[in-house]
């Protein structure tokens, strides 16, 4: 297994760039083809139509997204030419919640971002990050909204909890593991004075991958009653030094409502090294 169709999300965000960087550089390392997905948020016109003074305001904005995407557009070509891959542009004419994951579906891999809070131009509508993971039947590749990242997954963390999502995600990630320096296991304990089970965790998935010639070494970490299982995966990441977290995306939609599992909510939105999830 490979990656040999990498999609990456872009908009009209500050992180726009950075993220088709990382797309690129996968897809040279796996000699993938690149689909860039163009899809933003755009506002209700009879919201604009049905407020006085608002219209010409409408217009002015329409008029620089046009010009926007038209400058993403030529980016996004020049950036595919200039690394020697293959790419497809593509602009999404429905919402971005919905054209997304149904592009995905086409894909081996995914790359998206989190949402910067600080630049408004990065939402593209409620729940997208969560929805592309849940709903796309692929690996999403997110990206933290600071930082750069031109080395990735050189050390992979996966974070192992004999789940059906953290199984999917690790086979998912195969090709990256099979290509990192360094790979970890980490599990975390939650049995707090319970019996334990004599077999080591993670030592299974760890047999499995390294059939596939993937050798990694195996941790387990204890939870303290204040710490969430998230949070303290956040902490094992930076003290392993991994540059990328394997993990499940939990959660499902309960009538109107998206919910979400503890460490998925919590890595969405404080993410510090880019998360590979699947669902």
């Amino acid at each position: 297994m490979s990656y040999k169709t990498v999609l990456v999300h872009l908009d009209t965000s500050a992180r726009a760039h950075p993220r088709l960087e990382s797309a690129l550089q996968l897809a040279k390392r796996f000699d993938a083809h690149v689909i860039g997905l163009f899809a933003v948020y755009e506002p209700e016109t009879r919201a604009f139509a049905i407020m006085a003074g608002t219209a010409s305001y409408y217009e002015q904005h329409a008029a620089t997204r046009l010009e926007q995407r038209g400058a993403i557009e030529r980016l996004f070509h020049a950036e595919v030419k200039r690394a020697g891959v293959t790419g497809e542009w593509i602009e999404a004419h429905e919402p971005a919640t919905h054209a997304a994951p149904h592009f995905a579906r086409c894909a081996d891999l995914v790359v998206a971002s989190q949402d910067d809070p600080d630049d408004p131009e990065s939402y593209v509508g409620d729940h997208f990050q969560e929805t592309l993971v849940l709903s796309s039947g692929r690996p999403v590749l997110l990206l933290p909204y600071t930082g750069f990242f031109p080395s990735m997954a050189n050390h992979p963390m996966i974070a192992w909890d004999g789940s059906r999502e953290a199984t999917r995600a690790v086979h998912d990630a195969l090709p990256l593991l099979k290509t990192a320096e360094r790979v970890s296991i980490v599990t975390i304990d939650t049995t707090q004075g319970e019996a334990r089970d004599e077999r080591i965790a993670g030592a299974d998935i760890a047999a499995c991958i390294a059939r596939h010639g993937v050798k990694a070494e195996v941790s387990s970490s204890a939870i303290a009653d204040e710490t969430s299982v998230g949070e303290l995966l956040l902490s094992r990441a930076t003290d392993l030094g991994a540059d990328l977290v394997v993990m499940g995306g939990y959660g499902h939609a309960r009538w109107q409502e998206l919910v979400l599992g503890g460490a998925t909510r919590t890595f969405l939105a404080s993410m510090t090294v880019p998360v590979l999830m699947s669902h």
